[in-house]
């Protein structure tokens, strides 16, 4: 998937604060709520009555045919241009504090490299283990892979469709690529679930709240950061914090599962078209996502922020 342009810096406001954005894309980047999502998970025996996790999603870094706007896909595996690798620098530095406890990317080079950019320069996770899975992998383009974006286009107008719904000869569907976002995801609830229910029966009281403490010192969690002096809190401490890095068309179809699927709910500042919209090159995107046992096991999500780019802010050659 090829980059979207982005305009000069500007300054704006969020939670009170001045902090630089780079363009439209950087707007995005606001509170949200909880709302019940769809399909249930079994809860494992002996699981906590409320069990929560984050998911931080990280788009690769630039790449030399990102900015030619040419089709990537899984058939072109282009590595991070010298931008690109700043980027993922960038990123790790912005997330160095962060305790992650898992991190999975795709097996892509420019995916790979990123991901190991920003692992570098962790504090607290640099020798982490990353898992590698072709389910994240951006999606395919069949015979348009390796063409300019324009030709895609003109493929998809020939054949009286627009992009991104039409499908170039021995591409993926959009559904087909929705299909392995939501067996991803599925597979990541259950993992995450599974460890929590197996790590309580070894475990007393609340779980660390250092999980939450680490993402709440650069995100905006808000009254979702429950106090650690407070046991007894509703919502408790996060049971897991993953990392996740992938392509901007996968990206969008996960996030389009999330709203169309799941009833993802959305910040009041944030519409659906923005939500829908493909991530700048390293954009960060954060989600809480929650497990009530007594519903059926069905999940709740709560967007905490997309697409921020404050990690950029300081390149203004790449904005």
């Amino acid at each position: 998937m090829v980059a979207e342009p982005a305009g000069r810096p500007v300054w704006r406001k969020w939670c009170g604060r001045g902090v630089p954005q780079c363009g439209e894309a950087s707007r995005r980047r606001v509170l949200g709520t909880r709302a019940a999502l769809g399909p249930s998970l079994p809860l494992p025996p002996g699981a906590r009555k409320m069990t929560r996790f984050a998911l931080t999603v990280v788009r690769h870094g630039e790449t030399r045919f990102n900015k030619e706007k040419i089709i990537q896909g899984q058939g072109v595996d282009e590595p991070l241009s010298e931008t690109g690798f700043k980027q993922a620098a960038a990123a790790g530095i912005f997330l160095n504090n962060v305790k992650f406890t898992h991190v999975f990317s795709s097996d892509l080079t420019r995916t790979r490299q990123t991901v190991h950019g920003i692992l570098e320069k962790s504090k607290v996770c640099k020798d982490m283990t990353v898992k590698y899975d072709s389910r994240l992998r951006e999606r395919k383009y069949g015979v348009a892979e390796g063409r300019a974006l324009s030709e895609l286009r003109a493929m998809a107008k020939a054949a009286g469709e627009e992009c991104p719904v039409f499908t170039p000869p021995g591409g993926e569907t959009l559904d087909q690529v929705k299909m392995r976002g939501k067996d991803f995801f599925d597979i990541l609830c259950q993992l995450i679930l599974q460890e929590a229910g197996e790590n309580e029966q070894f475990s007393r009281g609340a779980p660390s709240n250092c999980l939450e403490t680490s993402l709440a010192e650069i995100f905006p969690l808000g009254k979702n950061c429950p106090s650690e002096s407070n046991s007894d809190s509703s919502a408790p401490g996060l049971v897991a914090s993953v990392l996740v890095v992938s392509h901007g068309a996968y990206m969008k179809s996960l996030f389009n599962y999330f709203l169309t699927d799941l009833k993802c709910s959305l910040p009041t500042t944030l519409n659906k078209s923005e939500f829908m919209s493909v991530s700048p090159n390293t954009g960060i995107s954060l989600f809480i996502i929650n497990f009530e046992k007594g519903q059926e096991g069905k999940p709740t999500v709560q967007c905490v922020c997309m697409y921020l780019q404050d990690h950029l802010s300081g390149m203004t050659e790449t904005c």
